[in-house]
């Protein structure tokens, strides 16, 4: 799969300011203080671990917005794995536009490549099977794109991107919709794809019962919802020829081998983004030129 630009992405430039704004504010007071400005310096980006690489274009892209003079290669591409103490990223110019920039570039960089090397895991759990890994909207505020992003550079797919871009029928929209249990989910899908003819429909489910129900609709996906494994496999078999299946609820990389094996297609996982570690990296001066 071909990444995109993700320096390029919407409103990522809009965000790296706003980040800097938030870190900087009137000055980075220290380096002012200490660093010569006419100082220049080297620094490397390494992983103290093995991880998979996010966000590099996105750290780069914060350096050259504190200091266009700075020279930033980047050594690893998004997506690719790297090892102890190979370098990411590296940076030369103007040192006082190094230091004042470094912690918002790691943390571009740390969070990014922390979601990619979970992801990266997940994916290679469920190999041999036919299930892809996808995200969901358990993102950070403001970051969902930058998350997402490091997702498909783990190897993940993205599911939704907001709420006007597929019908996905939930719990709460159910209780809405139904009469304390009775439902009728095939009518729900039909009154959907009257106001939404263009967008695919899912409907999830915690049971046979309606699963069956949402069938009768049509969807093009339903989503099977915290279920264990023998009735998942059942709900599949049901499936067959009538609607793709998602899995979801419940999943950790102790179980997501044995949640492929049933035949899902799909496996959806909010722990990507919302409780991925930020990869352990640290930015090192190589060299300084006062």
């Amino acid at each position: 799969m071909k990444l995109p630009d993700a320096a390029g992405l919407p409103g990522v430039r809009a965000l790296v300011t706003l980040a800097l704004a938030e870190d900087v504010g009137r000055g980075d007071v220290t380096t002012q203080a200490l660093i010569p400005p006419r100082a220049r310096a080297r620094a490397v980006i390494v992983a103290r671990r093995g991880c998979v690489v996010s966000g590099a274009a996105v750290a780069a892209l914060v350096f050259r917005q504190v200091e266009p003079r700075l020279r930033v290669r980047v050594h690893c591409r998004d997506g690719r794995p790297v090892g102890r103490g190979q370098p990411i990223l590296s940076i030369a110019g103007p040192a006082r536009g190094i230091l004042t920039a470094e912690r918002t570039a790691l943390n571009f960089l740390q969070r990014m490549t922390g979601i990619a090397t979970l992801t990266r895991r997940f994916v290679e759990r469920v190999k041999g099977h036919k299930a892809v890994i996808l995200d969901t909207r358990k993102t950070t505020p403001g970051l969902r794109a930058l998350e997402k992003y490091a997702v498909l550079c783990g190897g993940g797919r993205n599911h939704r991107r907001g709420l006007d871009d597929m019908v996905l029928i939930k719990d709460n929209h159910r209780r809405f919709w139904g009469d304390r249990g009775a439902m009728r989910l095939d009518a729900a899908v039909t009154e959907a794809r009257r106001r939404f003819p263009g967008l695919a429909i899912e409907v999830e489910v915690e049971t046979e019962r309606q699963l069956r129900s949402a069938l009768k609709g049509a969807p093009e996906w339903v989503l099977l919802d915290n279920m264990p494994v023998r009735r998942m496999r059942r709900c599949v078999r049901l499936c067959a020829g009538r609607a793709r299946v998602e899995a979801s609820g419940g999943i950790s990389l102790r179980n997501v081998r044995r949640i492929a094996a049933t035949g899902v297609d799909a496996i959806s996982l909010g722990c990507l983004t919302h409780s991925a570690p930020a990869a352990d990296l640290s930015l090192e001066i190589g060299g300084i030129d006062p």
